[in-house]
């Protein structure tokens, strides 16, 4: 099982130094709004995850008038002790050490100690781009999978490196389409890759989903069975990397980007056979969010043998009494994993999951 003991904060946030111990499975984080509760949790995920889940650059998790942080956690997996620390130096440098070994890539700690994140943001995952459920899915996957997130990264690099031929190519009075050729070749690789490890993994992993949805928004008068159907579009179900961007070149020389590939595939949402973000109540989409997240819970366990770590920031907010105890008793009852559940009021956290009989610690903020 795996166990986050204690962890310790500098200048991190609006934390200039604090430490906590957690000696139960279940955490409840209670305090008003701006105290830190959400820090807390992004903490956790920078010992998991070498980054933050909210801040788009590590500087914006330096306490203000501070040059840098560091974070130290002690996590038990399967009665193993590590002793995981994140810093961030003066200069900007990010090091980050287990058991005082430093890392010579972020990458290689992925998956080590995964973590599932539920907060009020995640909304956009529903409602938002088509990037968002691209990040979600890839999320995922790199914490289960090494080799994807490998190749991940590969693509990127080489996606950006033919956008940013496709823009010189627009400026140039002359163009060598050989590199273009080269840079086609290594994307195809990757990018198949990448299509044929998503399009196995979702294969089951959305019939889940669907599942978990049905058993957070039970209601005994609906057809549970005509909820949500999730589909997996890309360009790929029809034609290969190779082949998309032979016949998109021309297209992309004008857009000045790669306008095919796995870059933009697609999580599509139906409820009762109607677009989901169109149709759906704020309670239903809350729903389907917890949806994916059990479900990205469920499918660590099973590829890895643990449960990961699970944290629910505020997740009160717009569900009603009956979805709160259908979610709380999954995550709290029926999973294994170390959940941290933040909400403003202790009294309603206490009251909820002293309904469930599970034992649990409460930290005052």
């Amino acid at each position: 099982m795996l166990r986050l003991q204690k962890i310790a904060l500098l200048q991190f946030k609006n934390y200039t130094n604090y430490e906590v111990h957690f000696d139960r499975q279940v955490v409840g984080i209670c305090g008003a709004n701006g105290v830190g509760k959400t820090s807390l949790l992004d903490a956790i995920y920078y010992l998991c995850f070498t980054k933050s889940y909210f801040s788009r650059t590590d500087q914006q998790a330096v306490q203000s008038g501070s040059q840098g942080f560091r974070i130290e956690g002690r996590m038990e997996l399967n009665q193993h002790i590590a002793e995981l620390t994140c810093i961030i130096r003066e200069n900007g440098k990010k090091e980050f050490l287990v058991d005082g070994s430093l890392y010579e890539r972020m990458s290689a700690h992925i998956g080590k100690f995964p973590v599932v994140m539920i907060a009020p943001d995640d909304a956009v995952l529903i409602t938002g781009e088509s990037k968002e459920r691209r990040s979600f899915i890839d999320q995922v996957l790199a914490q289960i999978d090494p080799a994807y997130l490998q190749s991940l990264i590969r693509y990127n690099r080489l996606l950006q490196e033919r956008n940013a031929l496709l823009k010189e190519a627009a400026l140039a009075a002359s163009f060598d389409a050989s590199l273009l050729d080269v840079l086609d070749e290594q994307l195809s690789v990757q990018g198949q890759f990448i299509y044929e490890a998503r399009k196995e993994f979702l294969s089951s992993f959305l019939i889940e989903v669907e599942n978990q949805y049905a058993a957070i928004a039970a209601d005994e008068h609906s057809s549970q069975s005509e909820w949500v159907k999730i589909d997996y579009q890309s360009h790929l179900a029809t034609q290969s990397m190779k082949q998309a961007l032979q016949e998109s070149r021309s297209a992309d020389f004008s857009a000045q980007r790669t306008t095919r590939g796995i870059h933009r595939d697609e999580l599509y949402f139906t409820l009762l056979q109607q677009p989901f973000r169109q149709v759906a109540s704020q309670g239903q989409r809350k729903s389907l969010l917890f949806a994916l997240k059990l479900a990205q819970v469920n499918v660590i366990k099973e590829m890895m043998g643990f449960s990961p770590l699970l944290m629910l920031d505020d997740v009160f907010e717009k569900l009603d009494e009956k979805r709160i105890m259908n979610l709380l008793t999954k995550v709290c009852a029926d999973s294994k994993s170390q959940i941290f559940i933040t909400d403003t009021s202790a009294e309603r956290l206490e009251k909820q999951l002293a309904k469930l009989g599970v034992s649990f610690q409460l930290v005052s903020l």
